[in-house]
């Protein structure tokens, strides 16, 4: 079992980064059950973010799946919901009832924009919120606009993940204390604490505020995507010296304009004559000349590709789960292995209520109100 094992956590349902960090918490041995709306559709076995969790579904506009509800939220050490400032609360289920009943809760909140501040009650996505922090504007190369890198930053880095951190570092403290407490998880904040060595270098004055212009954004023509050949891509990563050598030797570059490696006045000439360069073979004939070297090199793979990669294959980066191929827990523990606790479920609500401690007459009477 994970390193969570023994950890009970009430989920409420919402979609993306919430749906992702239940599923980290269960990968990792949480016990989570999930929370959905009385009437609401089954996860597909698709659905990977939904893996590893019961669910109860309960009408929360009746009284008696409120306290159905608490009666969960009472037996959990953490509950963690996504929804706008003030819904839980409307329905009952806010901070102050939960900790009143459960001193020692944690209680998970997650939003875009957090519980505060002027843009608290706003709509808003993952573009949004990396955009406000400064994210949004340094992704893209000198020549493009700014390019959303899917939704990974906002919502799954700094939100789903942030508030998985929160979580467990809340009930870690409360295990000491006895005591529980909210964990505030603003999708703004989880970005921007992400761009930290990003500010640190501009502070440095190592960062210019340019788009495509630095180290790390494809400014520098030894820190990019290449076109191969066929149509594909590779990615380079050779900053250090001796991996810049390296890379210059396994291209069979002979031109001496590439020794002036750092001068950024050169990297968009050098950038050009190198993309020619790796145009002249396909992926994989670059793969047999640079893949596993200290070039720092790898092909740029799709999604379709990349499960089936030996490196991926050797360690068992992706499984199969319900016919879906998908990604495995991570990371990995020596003595307490995490693992997937099933595929997406519906909700179950008579079996899912029993395993949390709810008695035949307790379940039967829900039924009866049309609780759940």
């Amino acid at each position: 079992m994970g390193p969570l094992s023994g950890i009970r956590i009430v989920e409420f349902a919402g979609i993306g980064p919430g749906p992702f960090a239940a599923m980290l918490l269960s990968d990792m041995g949480a016990n989570v059950v999930r929370i959905d709306r009385k009437g609401g559709r089954t996860p597909s076995k698709g659905e990977v973010t939904y893996r590893g969790r019961p669910a109860v579904a309960l009408d929360l506009k009746k009284p008696e799946a409120v306290e159905a509800a608490l009666k969960l939220i009472d037996g959990a050490d953490a509950l963690i919901e996504g929804f706008r400032p003030g819904v839980m609360e409307r329905l009952g289920l806010g901070p102050d009832v939960c900790l009143k009943r459960n001193t020692k809760l944690v209680y998970g909140r997650m939003t875009g924009w957090g519980q505060t501040g002027p843009l608290a009650n706003a709509a808003g996505h993952d573009i949004n919120y990396i955009a406000l922090i400064g994210a949004l504007h340094a992704i893209g190369q000198a020549t493009s606009k700014p390019v959303p890198p899917l939704n990974l930053v906002g919502d799954f880095g700094g939100g789903a993940l942030y508030l998985a951190f929160g979580v467990v570092c809340g009930v870690l403290e409360a295990s000491r204390s006895g005591k529980g407490q909210i964990v505030d998880t603003a999708m703004t904040d989880g970005a921007a604490s992400l761009m930290a060595m990003f500010f640190g270098m501009s502070a440095l004055g190592m960062w210019a505020d340019k788009r495509g212009s630095n180290l790390l954004d494809s400014g520098a023509h030894f820190y990019d995507t290449y076109e191969t050949k066929d149509g594909k891509y590779i990615a380079l990563g050779s900053i250090e010296p001796q991996f810049y050598r390296e890379l210059i030797e396994k291209a069979g570059i002979a031109d001496s304009a590439f020794t002036a490696q750092m001068d950024r006045n050169a990297w968009p000439s050098l950038k050009e004559k190198l993309a020619a360069i790796v145009k002249t073979k396909t992926r994989d004939e670059w793969d047999r000349i640079m893949l596993g070297s200290d070039v720092c090199y790898a092909p740029v793979l799709s999604l379709g590709e990349a499960p089936h990669h030996p490196h991926n294959v050797a360690r068992k980066t992706f499984v199969e789960v319900g016919g879906v191929t998908q990604p495995a827990p991570a990371p990995r523990f020596s003595r307490t292995a995490p693992e997937i606790q099933g595929p997406p479920v519906g909700a179950d609500s008579p079996a899912t209520l029993r395993a949390w401690g709810f008695n035949e007459a307790e379940v039967a009477k829900l039924s009866q109100v049309g609780a759940i």
